[in-house]
């Protein structure tokens, strides 16, 4: 009889001990630092905002070539503009006889693009 009342209190011990080492893991995990959770109504207004996202044409220079480049991205909540997706058009080389045509040519083309996407998309 003294064993088996030593028994269960191992058993009662052992399954304690996995309780709250279970429980002291959930409590670590929902402590991390994690992405900070807006709050509904800025949720709402992110949303709002990223469903007027629009493309339009950008350039930049990388490793001596004009990139031309479609961009969708909205004005965020802080004002700043945020890209959500980015596409190389097309690529003009620096030392290029005719840049300045090829990058005019390659920037309208851009404009035209972009408006087709915008129409695109409001239409869906």
């Amino acid at each position: 009889m003294v064993m088996l009342l030593a028994e269960l209190v191992l058993v009662a011990l052992f399954v304690s001990l996995v309780v709250v080492l279970v429980w002291a893991a959930r409590a670590a995990l929902q402590a991390a630092p994690g992405p900070a959770r807006l709050p509904s109504r800025r949720r709402a207004q992110l949303a709002a905002a990223v469903s007027q996202a629009r493309w339009a044409a950008a350039h930049d220079e990388v490793d001596g070539a004009t990139r031309i480049l479609l961009r969708r991205g909205y004005t965020g909540l802080d004002g700043m503009p945020v890209v959500l997706e980015q596409r190389v058009f097309d690529t003009v080389r620096a030392d290029e006889t005719a840049w300045e045509s090829r990058f005019t040519e390659a920037m309208s083309a851009a404009r035209f693009r972009c408006a087709y996407l915008n129409a695109e998309e409001s239409l869906g």
